[in-house]
Formats: structure tokens, C-alpha cells, sequence
């Protein structure tokens, strides 16, 4: 990952179009090594999730070039290298497991993160969770105590509990939640470790009960409304 991850500090240096030419040699063994780390991160998480078996890199991987279109930020390209491993691929609409690398040591822009979830879900699916969390006497919070190494992303909250539900409930404030995902920073010398791979699915292993009830709500959702 070393590569990989100096290759990303010299383009946050230099974020425009002339440079990255210069270097497309650079990148493309940067993206060529990410995505051998990617396959293998596949093949590790497959053991404990045989519902990602079979993707291949190209099916989580994303590109690195950047929409402005409606960004008053118009740097050209991303700081970032990231994996969205799911099942049926990142498209897909399923919750999954999220590894990233960058320069910085953390943040979503240039940063080194992991995340397990989903952040769009539709509005059907984030009704079925609601649901399942008011009546599920605590079982969603023993998923979140099963990863201990992570913590719930609560940037993106409700200011009250939805109407409909209890908002004196034990569980009331999950309820305000519009996107449920579990992140953790782990730094520069983490991804740059000799054992970064192994680390990662020793993490993303606890997640695995939580990513289950997210896409048990995504599942049943859809048969119900095929």
C-alpha cells in the first residue's frame, strides 16, 4: 500500500490535469496495486460473508476522477483510493463494507477509513428499520457492541423522531438516523502496516451481524414490493 498511498500525496500537491499526465503511469500501477489489494480483500471477506463471493475489483472499485459539476471545488480528481465490497457489486443497493486509503490520516476526502453499511437507503427500507429497531428489544444495539472498534456515523440525524414513532422509546434516538453506517479512522500506519489486510478483515468480521440486519430490511423490501 506504501505505493499506493505516495503515489496520493504527491497528487494532493498537484490536483490538475497537467501533472496527472505526467504521472498516468504513476496511477495506473497505483490502481493496479489497489486493486490486487481489493481482490484479496474480496477473497478475505468471502470466508465470513459468502455473499460477496465471486465479485472481482472492477465490481467495487471506483474511479478517480471527480464530478464538479456542482461543486465549488474543482479539483479534477479524487485524494482518494476506495472499495465498495457488496454483495452484487457497488451498484447494487445492498449495504457492504467500505475500505479506503489517502494521504491524510483520516476523513472522507483524503483520508484513512473503513466503513459498513449503507448511506442512500430508500425510503421504504429506512421505514422496515425504523420499524425493526422500535420493536426489536435492543437486538440493532447488540449489533453496534458486537464491532466495538467502530462507532456509529451520526453526521446525517433527523432533529426529532419521526412521526409515528415512539420518541420516548428506549431506542428512540437510532430511530432519527436517515443513513445507518459504522466507520472507524485508522490512520496512516495502519493501511501502511504489513499486516493491513489481515487487520481489516479481523474488523470488518464484527460488522458482519449489522451489515445482516440492514440487508435483511433491503431484501424484504424488494421481494415486497417486486
Amino acid at each position: 500500500m506504501k505505493d499506493v498511498i505516495k503515489f496520493l500525496q504527491a497528487l494532493k500537491e498537484n490536483n490538475n490535469r497537467e501533472w496527472f499526465q505526467a504521472h498516468k503511469a504513476e496511477y495506473v500501477a497505483a490502481q493496479s496495486r489497489f486493486n490486487e489489494f481489493t481482490d484479496r480483500l474480496i477473497a478475505g471477506i468471502s470466508a465470513f460473508d459468502e455473499t460477496v463471493s465471486g465479485l472481482s475489483a472492477k465490481d467495487c472499485t471506483y474511479r478517480i476522477y471527480r464530478d464538479t459539476r456542482f461543486s465549488n471545488d474543482k479539483s479534477p480528481y479524487k485524494l482518494h483510493l476506495g472499495a465498495f465490497v457488496c454483495r452484487g457489486g457497488k451498484k447494487s443497493g445492498f449495504a457492504g463494507y467500505y475500505f479506503q486509503v489517502g494521504p491524510e490520516e483520516e476523513g472522507y476526502s483524503a483520508g484513512n477509513m473503513m466503513a459498513v453499511g449503507h448511506y442512500c437507503f430508500e425510503t421504504p427500507v429506512l421505514r422496515l428499520l425504523r420499524e425493526d429497531i422500535s420493536m426489536g428489544e435492543g437486538d440493532f444495539e447488540q449489533t453496534l457492541r458486537m464491532a466495538p472498534d467502530f462507532r456509529l456515523d451520526d453526521s446525517d440525524k433527523l432533529r426529532r423522531v419521526p412521526n409515528g414513532f415512539d420518541k420516548n422509546g428506549p431506542y428512540a434516538d437510532y430511530l432519527r438516523y436517515r443513513s445507518y453506517c459504522l466507520v472507524k479512522s485508522q490512520g496512516l500506519a495502519f493501511s501502511l502496516s504489513p499486516d493491513c489486510l489481515e487487520r481489516t478483515l479481523a474488523l470488518f468480521e464484527t460488522t458482519r451481524p449489522f451489515l445482516d440486519y440492514l440487508n435483511r430490511a433491503i431484501e424484504f423490501s424488494r421481494e415486497n414490493n417486486d
